[in-house]
């Protein structure tokens, strides 16, 4: 449980980051955020396995380059459900997921030290 509230807290981290850099992400209140990080953990837990399993195909082809798109859908996904957070477009949810990432990368990294 703990795991999985530190891996909200990296995805909320990453989507205020994202939305300080990128222009077509945007959000209403700070609570917002926190909700945000978590459902983008609880869809990157169910709904992306299953989005990954359904295009392995597409992503051997383009080895491995659709999960950009897997995850830019995921984030897109979460601005959809959630009403306070908002992403102009596909190339904003591209970019706010390799914040994401980049953040949850570098918070999970320290974390193990």
């Amino acid at each position: 449980m703990t795991s999985f509230l530190l891996r909200g807290a990296f995805a909320a981290l990453g989507l205020w980051l994202a939305t300080l850099l990128i222009d077509g992400v945007r959000y209403d209140a700070p609570l917002t955020l926190l909700l945000a990080g978590l459902l983008l953990g609880v869809v990157n837990a169910i709904v992306r396995p299953l989005a990954v399993m359904l295009t392995l195909p597409l992503t051997l082809l383009t080895l491995g380059l659709f999960l950009l798109v897997i995850n830019a859908a995921m984030v897109g996904l979460v601005a959809w459900l959630l009403p306070g957070l908002h992403v102009a477009g596909f190339w904003s949810a591209l970019f706010a997921a390799l914040v994401v990432w980049l953040v949850s990368l570098v918070g999970h990294a320290l974390k193990s030290r």
